[in-house]
C-alpha cells in the first residue's frame, strides 16, 4: 500500500551534501533520497526533543510536531524575558 505524501518539498545542496547523504543512504540501506532524508529528518527532530504524531492517540492529543511532556517546568535562564 502506497503512503498519501501530498506535500512537496525542494532543497538545494552542494556536492559534499550530496555525497554524505548518498553515503549514509547506501550505509543504512534505505531505499531512496526521500526515505533516506525523511529518516535523517526524524532523527533530528527526535534528538531536538521533538516528536512525530504517534498512531492511536486521541485527537485532543494529535500533533504532527510536539514538545515532549515534562514533569517540572523547564528552568529560565536570568536575563531572558518571555
Amino acid at each position: 500500500m502506497a503512503i498519501n505524501r501530498p506535500q512537496r518539498l525542494q532543497i538545494m545542496l552542494t556536492g559534499e551534501e550530496l555525497a554524505a547523504l548518498d553515503n549514509w543512504r547506501f550505509k543504512a540501506h534505505m531505499p531512496s533520497r526521500a526515505s533516506a532524508i525523511r529518516e535523517l529528518l526524524q532523527r533530528g527532530l527526535a534528538a531536538e526533543g521533538f516528536s512525530l504524531a504517534t498512531v492511536g492517540r486521541h485527537s485532543g492529543t494529535y500533533g504532527v510536531i510536539a514538545e515532549p511532556l515534562s514533569e517540572t517546568p523547564p528552568k529560565r535562564r536570568p536575563g531572558r524575558r518571555r
